[in-house]
């Protein structure tokens, strides 16, 4: 599909969702419930609505400082609004199939019962998503993994999503965090960034600051795809870390090596930079043990076909938001954590950062520290 017909079709599909969304919570939190201020609260429900699209004009139109402030409402908004929406559907089919929501008042008292346990949920999600995360401990055996590189420590961050909510003093914190671990090698799985690179590269300055033995190493996520890739993977490499474009490079210490492989993501075509997992491994000597940075997790089965021993990825942030892991689920079968398929393992990073709500709820942010076991 040409580039600007998928922006044209996932624009209309969006704003449709987003129509229906907020038709249903029009419906259920003032339309049923029958609030004497019906007429203001539809009006405050449609501006809600119109806030959504501006964070997408503060993300990539507008710069900062004047861009930040565009986000901030509609994406909060964003995730209060989900909040609703499921606790809404969920007490619908508990409540509204047998019949006890049918008399106004019933409809008030659960519609304040939502909108004070929504506003709980963006409290405790806001307090999730912008701390920085703790450190989540991995242990992986491999079977191929060198005896003289037991041990060997990878720190993984993935979807960070540095843009126009998470800057750079969040940034520096968690290249704090990092370099206190003292890792042999530190990997970015993707979604580095959000937004051009013309108005966000000033944040990304602390990555010059990231230190680890074998070096940094990245790929592109989606996100790069929607940002301006080819810019961003120039402002990458200024700022320390190296692109494994299709590529790979041979790390360890003396004798003992491994090959570290990384692709673009599968969307990468729409922007001329397509995943090519065959030419990424392509030179290789096959009795090294490999890894491979993958940002979606749906490229493990061509990875463990191809005798790739552990791929790295991200992309699902674990559901972000609860309950929105359980759509996840239902789209890909890798979400979070360690996966196996015959001698190949896959580990799914929930996400450094988020992406739209700034909230976590029920699927905790991570950096994480993977300690490579041999045997």
């Amino acid at each position: 599909m040409p580039k600007k017909l998928f922006y044209l079709v996932f624009a209309v599909v969006a704003v449709g969702i987003l129509a229906a969304i907020h038709y249903y919570l029009w419906l259920r939190l003032v339309a049923q419930p029958l609030w004497a201020a019906g007429p203001a609260l539809t009006v405050l429900v449609a501006a809600l609505a119109a806030t959504i699209p501006l964070t997408f004009a503060g993300e990539r139109l507008v710069p900062p400082p004047l861009g930040r402030v565009l986000v901030w409402p509609g994406a909060i908004w964003m995730g209060l609004a989900w909040l609703l929406f499921a606790q809404l559907v969920l007490s619908d089919l508990a409540l509204g199939l047998p019949g006890l929501l049918a008399d106004p008042a019933s409809a008030r008292v659960r519609a304040l019962v939502v909108l004070g346990l929504g506003a709980l949920g963006v409290a405790v999600g806001l307090r999730g998503a912008l701390r920085v995360p703790p450190v989540k401990f991995v242990t992986v055996h491999l079977p191929r993994w060198p005896a003289a590189l037991d041990g060997y420590r990878v720190v993984q961050l993935s979807d960070l999503h540095v843009g126009p909510i998470l800057t750079r003093r969040w940034l520096e914190r968690v290249v704090r965090r990092v370099n206190a671990i003292d890792a042999d090698c530190v990997v970015v799985t993707g979604d580095l960034i959000d937004g051009p690179a013309r108005h966000f590269e000033a944040d990304l300055a602390p990555f010059d600051g990231v230190r680890a033995r074998n070096g940094v190493y990245g790929v592109t996520g989606n996100h790069e795809l929607y940002s301006g890739p080819h810019d961003w993977l120039e402002v990458f490499e200024r700022h320390g870390v190296t692109v494994l474009a299709n590529t790979h490079r041979t790390l360890g210490r003396g004798d003992a090596r491994f090959d570290l492989a990384g692709t673009h993501d599968r969307q990468g075509a729409l922007a001329h930079l397509p995943e090519d997992l065959d030419q990424a491994l392509a030179g290789r000597d096959p009795s090294r043990p490999v890894i491979l940075l993958a940002h979606t997790p749906t490229t493990f089965p061509d990875a463990a076909a191809r005798g790739v021993d552990l791929t790295l990825s991200g992309h699902t942030h674990g559901g972000q938001i609860w309950p929105f892991g359980f759509l996840v689920r239902l789209a890909m079968r890798y979400v979070a954590g360690l996966y196996r398929s015959g001698k190949s393992q896959l580990y799914v990073s929930r996400g450094t950062g988020f992406w739209g709500p700034p909230m976590r709820l029920g699927a905790p942010s991570e950096i994480t520290e993977i300690t490579l076991r041999a045997g």
